[in-house]
């Protein structure tokens, strides 16, 4: 797959192809929708397809400020949408220059002359333009005139009920979020098709996980990175990137992994960490960049009477995250 950051790393030459336009923060099962769509009708036509994602969020170059959590880091991104066929990952700088051009001057500018967009495959609420006074149907109408297709791409969503009443859950990114943020795994993980990742590079802690018997990796996240709710998690731990063997730590291979989200309130803690106790190894993983794929939430976080009271229950955790994560189907 090939990545370019803005359009001038079109190669010269480049001929038609079909693009679909959105964030895509976390690559979901809705994206995943929109992308099938897009390699499907590359495929007929016989021309790339072409993901366009923007960095930074455009929210935050709108309103300063307001850039949500993360879902995903660009790369992660980039890596699931070559699993899901995607010929090209073009990355917009969206700058307040991008954000002021009219629905017209940027379908000209970066779907006819940039891209040679043959088709656009976006979803049905897709905005764009300035004041995002751009819509399917302004978009259906641009493509009239400058010569590609618009399929616009129905939400994916999921029939659920709350014992009484029947409604239908939306897989969103903002969906997403509010699971992750209110420690529901489970149900991000049922969105977005795998479980939530949090990336960060592994960094010193105080070394207290180490005193009681349980050394960690205290991983330092992105900044904006989507991060579960305070409490205790069962998860996958991986080393990424291809290097040496650390400890006994294989990169790209994935361990078993208890994790705590939170300020460690039994020890007054005020800085919110996340902290990795991977299980059945030994590993010296500074420096490290590393995933934690968050599988199921173990409890809440509780501060404890004493540290006694805590190793019993951090031995009980451990039992509890073996169990998560032999469940076959996770």
């Amino acid at each position: 797959m090939l990545r370019w950051r803005g359009l001038e790393d079109i190669p010269a030459g480049w001929g038609r192809c079909v693009v679909t336009i959105g964030v895509f923060d976390g690559v979901h099962r809705g994206h995943a929708q929109l992308i099938k769509t897009a390699t499907s009708a590359a495929a007929k036509r016989g021309v790339p397809a072409v993901l366009m994602t923007f960095d930074p969020h455009p929210a935050e170059v709108v309103r300063p400020g307001s850039h949500p959590p993360q879902l995903s880091t660009l790369t992660r991104r980039a890596e699931l949408a070559e699993e899901l066929g995607i010929d090209v990952f073009c990355v917009m700088p969206f700058t307040p220059v991008l954000a002021a051009q009219t629905p017209k001057d940027f379908a000209h500018g970066v779907l006819v002359e940039g891209l040679h967009a043959a088709d656009v495959v976006v979803g049905a609420n897709f905005t764009f333009g300035k004041k995002a006074a751009g819509t399917v149907e302004v978009l259906t109408d641009l493509g009239r005139k400058f010569g590609f297709d618009v399929q616009a791409v129905s939400l994916l969503g999921e029939d659920g009920t709350d014992g009484s009443t029947k409604s239908t859950v939306t897989f969103s990114s903002t969906y997403i979020r509010s699971c992750v943020a209110a420690g529901d795994v489970e149900a991000a993980a049922e969105a977005l098709g795998r479980p939530h990742r949090v990336e960060g590079v592994v960094v010193r802690g105080d070394g207290r996980g180490r005193e009681l018997g349980y050394p960690t990796a205290n991983v330092a996240p992105p900044m904006y990175s989507a991060i579960p709710s305070d409490g205790v998690y069962a998860a996958w731990f991986t080393v990424l990137g291809a290097g040496p063997v650390v400890g006994q730590v294989v990169p790209g291979e994935s361990y078993r992994a208890a994790v705590s989200v939170g300020s460690n309130p039994t020890f007054s803690g005020r800085t919110r960490t996340v902290e990795a106790f991977v299980l059945d190894t030994k590993a010296d993983l500074y420096g490290q960049h590393v995933a934690v794929d968050f599988v199921g939430r173990i409890r809440g976080m509780e501060k404890f009477d004493s540290v006694d009271d805590l190793i019993v229950q951090m031995d009980d955790d451990v039992v509890r995250t073996r169990a998560v994560l032999s469940d076959p189907t996770v």
